[in-house]
């Protein structure tokens, strides 16, 4: 038997008198000892798997080894088959039967891996503890994996026996023709499992890096009749380094979670009389609010957009003209129905309304492109369970515009909004970022896609070419693009590894058609527009949210909802605060006055609690000299500075949306 290697060349395979094909470890074997001896895995055809599974001929192979960022993929998920025989050990280590400990399924997760299991008693953090230490051990006792297959009838007979109805129901859900594979850890005496794989061939090879992180509920198959298990999480890495900047970021993650900040600093609250997913702007949340707007006015004015305004609610029938029902329906809140029949929806989108601007008026080759914008505000039914503060909400006020172009201005129009977000990303220093292409599949044209699949291959290619030509690097996603075209999603990470979709890129060549919206070209003929969907700076909720944690709460001087803090030292020295208050609002800049009867360093601890940037402290000799001190998190604190130079000098930060002050000089 062959296969192919990576740089193309052949290889031959001899097949073991015992098996019907040779595995993962024959290749590595016929390739050379050395590389058999250091090989944890293998990728076949691109996909993962490992050295006891059976490879097809012709399959292009390569081995992975501990250099290779798979391998602590396999790594992840054997320790799950650790954690999974420790905790049997230490139930039975305390008298309970083996059989008592019943297992759901356990596996491999973004920076680590869980097991969800049916305990006799509940575990606590005590029992982590003592888990890792048990788990320690398994993975120094260097304990060999074996992969073997069994008839359906006799795995589930293995599990009927042993009184597990959840390994019962999986091997009874799985398709009739799927093998039935199962990994012995450590022997007959050891621990064994019901498992696709992959695994590393034994517990010896996984790296020290790995640590049991918290027990939680969770109900068998998400399903909430269902009986509630425990599950343990767990992560690993394959480097110490890697660990403790996970660990850090954990814990950085609780100082900076905006739904705690938000509520300290003032910016949001939820209500539950008002309702889940349905965040109140509070004054200071507000100003943010207000200041992104305005840099988004500003930004689109001057890239020749046009605002317009829509209503919150519309007709049933828009939504069917524009396809969003019924491919949309289950993000939608239900309608309301009046007595003469007639159903209406708020809107979880704006583009159907924008549709209607665009055909309320005819247009010319010459109009185009066309671009509208609106920060309208959008309803979604987000699921309870997917909530999470300002991130994910069901009403949102979106950075919303759609552009109305010729397929032969798409290019430039299309870059132009890539354009945007790298500005957008530089003033705000986001700079751990992701372009995604996210395209149709196939099979799901006709029910989650637009039924042109001429025009899927075409505009994804399209959007394709056009960031190829413009060296905008990228990665491809399949089933990921919007029901009627392919979109980029720019994918953020937040400094404590927070990953999510900030903002969207979207090509539409399917409403335009549908909205019957048309233009006349050069020859004086009639033709559909392309629309460009896009939102770079996501909603006010999302966006605020990520910034929150972006910033800690230490956002720039242009954005912070109080940017001067001035303490008098004694009530003598309120006048001359309050004269400084006016000047500073005078110069479009927000700052109050803390003439409470708090000592001065309690006033002082309060800005700071409030993260205010600049912390300004006046006394006898600043009221005399008509000077400034100030403290402050941007610069260096400074001593008698002139007022009017520290006004300027705030204006010109504020003006300019600095992400970063330079000294006062």
């Amino acid at each position: 038997m062959f296969v192919f290697l990576p740089d193309g060349r052949r290889l031959d395979v001899p097949v073991r008198a015992d098996a019907a094909s040779p595995t993962g470890g024959d290749v590595a074997s016929a390739i050379g000892p050395g590389l058999a001896k250091a090989a944890l895995g293998v990728k076949v055809d691109g996909k993962l798997s490992d050295l006891q599974s059976a490879v097809p001929a012709g399959a292009k192979v390569a081995v992975v080894t501990k250099k290779d960022p798979e391998a602590i993929l396999l790594a992840r998920h054997t320790l799950a088959h650790v954690m999974a025989q420790a905790v049997r050990e230490l139930f039975v280590a305390e008298g309970f039967p083996a059989a008592s400990v019943r297992m759901g399924v356990g596996p491999v997760i973004e920076n680590g891996f869980y097991y969800d299991f049916d305990l006799p008693r509940s575990l606590t953090p005590d029992d982590l503890e003592a888990l890792e230490g048990r788990m320690r051990a398994i993975v120094k006792a260097d304990l060999p994996l074996v992969k073997y297959e069994l008839p359906r009838a006799d795995a589930l007979r293995r599990f009927q026996d042993q009184g597990d109805p959840y390994k019962v129901e999986l091997i009874t859900d799985l398709p009739a023709d799927e093998p039935i594979s199962f990994y012995e850890q450590g022997g007959q005496a050891g621990f064994t499992d019901l498992c696709r794989g992959p695994h590393v061939p034994r517990t010896g090879v996984i790296a020290p890096h790995f640590k049991l992180m918290s027990v939680a509920g969770a109900y068998w198959r998400g399903d909430e009749s269902r009986p509630m298990l425990q599950r343990i999480y767990g992560v690993a890495f394959a480097t110490k380094e890697e660990l403790d900047h996970h660990l850090w970021q954990l814990e950085e993650a609780k100082k900076r979670d905006h739904r705690k900040l938000g509520a300290e600093l003032d910016i949001f609250v939820i209500d539950e009389d008002v309702g889940p997913g349905l965040p109140l702007w509070l004054p200071r949340g507000a100003i943010m609010v207000e200041e992104i707007e305005r840099l988004a006015k500003e930004t689109e004015e001057a890239a020749g957009y046009q605002r317009v305004r829509s209503p919150h609610l519309t007709k049933e029938q828009l939504f069917l003209k524009s396809g969003h029902l019924p491919y949309y329906a289950e993000s939608m809140y239900p309608p309301m129905v009046f007595e003469d029949g007639d159903k209406y929806y708020v809107k979880p989108m704006n583009c159907p309304f924008h549709h209607k601007i665009y055909a309320a008026r005819p247009h010319s080759y010459r109009d185009l492109p066309l671009r509208l914008a609106e920060y309208g505000t959008c309803y979604r039914y987000e699921d309870s369970g997917a909530l999470m503060g300002l991130m994910r909400v069901r009403s949102m006020q979106m950075n919303d515009a759609h552009i109305y172009c010729t397929e032969g201005q798409f290019e430039e129009e299309f870059l132009k909004v890539i354009d945007l977000y790298t500005h957008y990303f530089e003033l705000f220093g986001i700079d751990d970022y992701q372009m995604r292409l996210s395209k149709h599949a196939p099979e799901g044209l006709g029910k989650k896609y637009v039924n042109e699949p001429e025009l899927w291959v075409k505009t994804e290619a399209m959007v394709r070419g056009a960031l190829v030509k413009a060296d905008v690097p990228f990665v491809e996603e399949e089933d990921e693009a919007a029901f009627y075209g392919p979109k980029i999603d720019v994918q953020i990470k937040s400094v404590i590894g927070r990953e999510f979709t900030l903002a969207t890129n979207q090509v539409d060549f399917a409403q335009p058609a549908r909205f019957e919206l048309t233009y006349v070209d050069e020859n004086n003929e009639r033709k559909t527009p392309l629309c460009l969907h896009r939102a770079p700076l996501s909603t006010h909720e999302r966006l605020i949210g990520f910034l929150i944690e972006h910033f800690a709460g230490h956002f720039p001087v242009w954005l912070a909802p109080e940017q001067v803090r001035i303490v008098p030292i004694a009530d003598r020295h309120v006048e001359y605060a309050r004269g400084l208050q006016e000047r500073l609002a005078t110069a479009g800049l927000r700052a109050r006055v803390d003439d409470s009867n708090e000592r001065m360093n309690a006033k002082i601890r309060d800005a700071e609690l409030y993260k205010v940037p600049y912390i300004v402290v006046v006394g006898d000799k600043e009221a005399a000299a008509d000077e400034v001190s100030f403290r402050s998190k941007q610069e260096p604190d400074r001593q008698a500075v002139s007022a009017e130079a520290f006004i300027g000098h705030l204006k010109d930060a504020h003006a300019r949306r600095l992400l970063n002050v330079s000294p006062l000089g």
